[in-house]
């Protein structure tokens, strides 16, 4: 009689692994899915940051506002480019200070630059049902130039 209600149970259990399968496998891509959007926003949000840092640095050790803005856009193109970072909308902004920081103090005087980088990544590429297709991703740095303001001074000491 053992042996009999064994073999009842194990009937009812062959087709329950497939059934267990058919239902876990899409919760288990999901997963996946979102672990991989996790880490590439997370790697590109670095990527981002790393980028802001350059440009406000590069703009920082410029001379002119105008060189500033050059050097900053240049630098944070290229080091998104480095990173692989592959974005749909691309956006640096330089700010050199007014009158009362950046390149507006006078010489000498411990000054700022600031640089702020925007990055649009793609995401649809990963077909997760909710997932928007992009996400954009903002950093912001700054960068004092006291280098700059010493540079600025010997200049006029000319």
């Amino acid at each position: 009689m053992t042996g009999r209600w064994r073999r009842r149970w194990r009937d009812r259990d062959e087709g329950s692994a497939a059934l267990e399968l058919v239902v876990l496998a899409p919760v288990l891509l999901v997963l996946l899915a979102l672990v991989i959007a996790a880490g590439r926003t997370s790697i590109a949000q670095s990527s981002v940051d790393a980028a802001a840092r350059d440009a406000a640095r590069q703009a920082s050790l410029s001379l002119t506002p105008y060189t500033a803005q050059q050097a900053g856009q240049a630098s944070a193109s290229q080091a998104l480019q480095d990173d692989g970072l592959d974005c749909v909308m691309e956006k640096v902004t330089v700010d050199t200070g007014g009158a009362d920081s950046g390149f507006g103090v006078s010489p000498g005087t411990p000054a700022q630059v600031s640089a702020t980088v925007s990055c649009t990544v793609p995401l649809s590429d990963l077909f997760l049902p909710g997932l928007s297709g992009v996400h954009r991703m903002t950093s912001t740095f700054t960068s004092r130039s006291e280098e700059h303001t010493s540079e600025l001074q010997s200049h006029h000491d000319l």
